[in-house]
């Protein structure tokens, strides 16, 4: 029951399909919303570490989708996003990579959120 608490209240949205990648970003893309994407593994120590920091940001950030994938889950949107090793951290606008993280650098991943939701807002508002 509590994971299922934790859920609801989670902004962090997981991506179970190919199908659900391709719905969160065409609907991102049409709202003019930022997408920031957590590609991870259940496996890899860095990426299960890095969970909490992405829940704390998706909270932060309300104007951004965070999206969490799995690549052993989701093969299909890792292979052609060429996502080789994890953590990655992909920034998406209008269905397009603007930047990309490879690895659990909180520092510098926060840093690129703050820049990219903002430029984002800029690029909506003007």
């Amino acid at each position: 029951m509590e994971d299922q608490e934790a859920q609801k209240s989670s902004r962090v949205v997981k991506v179970d399909s190919a199908e659900s990648w391709n719905f969160y970003v065409s609907q991102a893309k049409n709202q003019s919303c930022p997408i920031v994407a957590h590609f991870t593994a259940s496996w890899c120590i860095p990426s299960v570490f890095m969970n909490t920091f992405f829940e704390e940001l998706a909270s932060s950030y309300k104007d951004a989708l965070f999206l969490i994938v799995d690549v052993d889950e989701v093969k299909e949107v890792a292979s052609r996003l060429e996502v080789k090793a994890m953590p990655t951290f992909m920034f998406l606008k209008d269905g397009n990579t603007m930047d990309k993280i490879v690895g659990a650098n909180p520092v510098e991943i926060k840093k690129r959120v703050d820049g990219f939701v903002q430029s984002s807002h800029i690029v909506h508002i003007a």
